[in-house]
């Protein structure tokens, strides 16, 4: 990997993962690609579309790009309020991406899927990494229709595409960005300046979660892993951590006391199609994945950090 672009570089993720990678790679060798400009007047900036497949493959041959990190996405939350954008960002972008990968002989591309994928029919303990995937929202046939694209790429033009099965992301960094999981990173703010906070799950709805620099770690392990090793593609399970709302309630109010209050909405119906804990045996065995941070590692790091931020 010598040129990166990021698509979807200004989201929740991609804010963080340029600079990483950045601080890996030298600072660059890695493009910004977003639909938005960035308020940072980053220097190494591209605006780009991914539906206009003629503006990506300009993009990739303008900065000499290898590798894609295609994080381009309306999120499961977001994509119920508006499902027809969210199949052209999410089902016709990917396409446009690996179109253009294949016809600039990209080196590889990574393309981060979700649990999401699973749905209502998929084991809901230990999930297994192949199983039903049956998903119930646009967001989630959009990432299996990505993990099957990607696979297909790669076993008929030999495109390496690969991709991991993330969580639902927490981060003190940056805002969230339109997901199901999002509680859990608003609830911090809350907690912190006294204020009541009201959930829009249940209080007992256990999902798995993964604090960023995990989130980060992996992708970026998984981008450098022998090719030979791997006997999955585009759909590692990864695991870090599951809670409820009551646990991670629990967890900060050993920090700072504040109230709380469950009124679930139509999210929760997607919460419900998801796993409670994840089997991500393939991917420990196939590249060494391991996650650095638990619940309570994850609340102590947050708690510290965004006091920090927020002058508090």
């Amino acid at each position: 990997m010598k040129r990166i672009m990021v698509t979807g570089g200004l989201g929740q993720i991609g804010s963080e993962l340029v600079p990483y990678l950045r601080e890996k790679y030298g600072h660059d060798n890695v493009i910004v690609a977003d639909i938005r400009e960035p308020e940072n007047g980053d220097e190494l900036f591209v605006k780009l579309d991914v539906r206009s497949e003629e503006d990506i493959i300009n993009a990739l041959k303008e900065h000499d790009i290898d590798t894609v990190y295609h994080l381009a996405a309306i999120l499961s939350a977001k994509g119920e309020q508006n499902p027809q954008l969210a199949f052209n960002v999410n089902i016709v972008g990917m396409y446009n991406v690996l179109e253009a990968g294949r016809k600039v002989g990209l080196e590889r591309i990574m393309v981060p899927s979700s649990i999401a994928a699973f749905g209502p029919e998929t084991p809901k303990d230990n999930t297994p990494n192949d199983t039903v995937l049956k998903p119930r929202t646009m967001y989630g046939i959009s990432k299996v229709t990505g993990e099957l694209l990607g696979l297909y790429y790669w076993e008929k033009y030999g495109l390496d595409v690969r991709g991991v099965r993330y969580p639902g992301i927490i981060s003190w960094k940056a805002p969230p960005g339109g997901g199901t999981t999002d509680y859990a990173v608003e609830i911090f703010y809350y907690a912190l300046r006294g204020e009541k906070y009201t959930c829009f799950l249940r209080e007992d709805a256990t999902l798995p979660m993964m604090y960023m620099p995990d989130a980060l770690k992996a992708i970026t392990e998984l981008a450098e892993a022998p090719a030979d090793r791997l006997i999955h593609r585009t759909d590692f399970n990864i695991s870090a951590m599951s809670f409820s709302p009551a646990e991670l309630v629990a967890e900060i109010r050993k920090y700072v006391d504040f109230e709380v209050e469950y009124k679930p909405d139509y999210r929760q119906k997607i919460a419900d199609s998801w796993p409670r804990t994840i089997d991500d045996s393939a991917a420990r065995k196939e590249w060494g994945w391991k996650p650095d941070y638990d619940m309570p590692t994850m609340v102590r790091d947050m708690i510290s950090n965004l006091k920090k931020k927020l002058g508090l």
